[in-house]
């Protein structure tokens, strides 16, 4: 496979899953533009894997055009910003509920609708989503929300884009070895007194690999939907997590 010739928007591209989406899609021949609001780690993330790199906040439609200004028009759109808090519901304030569907619902949206509206008549949209986006999960009710909001946009733009040589499709990892889940190990170390081992541990046993999932077998999975062969997988939302129902 080979994807010279396609230019590439990673949202979220500084760290964890997103540097990696860089380095793949890279790899394949691609030009890759990765954009987020960090530009520390955007310029460390450019220079490892030779991507470009533009600041952004994708919660804001302003900053999102001129995102897609600077990195002109993209073939492949892959809305990986988000972020995750935890909680009890009771709890959650309504800042918080607004946080958390502002950067992982909101942000889709708007990255994909400007992605969409400067598209060729042929793209690719991959919204990163979360095994949260299928089941729930206890103490983060606004993520999981937020999650399963990804989950119904691009099962109803799939519908939208189906005759016009573009697909829509959302991946949905577990718990991935990343910064992310760094941080939701400190979380259940603060909740429940657990070592970090332990809450390592805890979150490795939801998968029934008992593992957590390495960012390249996300990557691994958005190159095939971007490979020739894919043109029928349209409003999917895929789970890589082990077999975790």
């Amino acid at each position: 496979m080979t994807l010279t010739g396609r230019r590439v928007l990673v949202t979220g591209g500084g760290t964890g899953l997103g540097r990696d989406l860089a380095r793949g899609f890279t790899a394949e021949g691609a030009e890759v533009v990765i954009a987020g609001r960090t530009c520390a780690t955007l310029e460390e993330t450019a220079f490892a894997t030779g991507a470009r790199w533009v600041q952004a906040d994708v919660t804001d439609p302003q900053a999102v055009a001129r995102m897609f200004d600077e990195a002109g028009r993209c073939d492949i759109v892959v809305a990986n910003a988000g972020a995750a808090e935890s909680g009890p519901f009771a709890r959650v304030t309504h800042d918080d509920w607004q946080r958390m569907i502002a950067v992982n619902l909101t942000g889709v949206f708007l990255t994909f609708q400007e992605g969409l509206r400067r598209m060729g008549d042929w793209g690719r949209l991959l919204a990163v989503a979360s095994t949260a986006g299928l089941k729930g999960y206890a103490y983060v009710a606004p993520y999981a929300a937020a999650k399963h909001g990804v989950v119904g946009l691009v099962r109803s733009l799939a519908l939208e884009v189906a005759r016009k040589g573009i697909t829509a499709n959302a991946l949905c990892p577990g718990f991935l070895d990343t910064e992310m889940t760094d941080r939701s190990v400190q979380a259940v170390m603060q909740s429940t007194g657990r070592s970090e081992p332990e809450a390592r541990a805890a979150l490795a046993a939801l998968n029934p690999q008992k593992r957590l999932i390495a960012p390249a077998e996300v990557t691994a999975a958005a190159l095939w939907l971007c490979g020739p062969g894919s043109e029928g997988i349209n409003g999917q939302a895929i789970a890589i997590n082990g077999g975790e129902a």
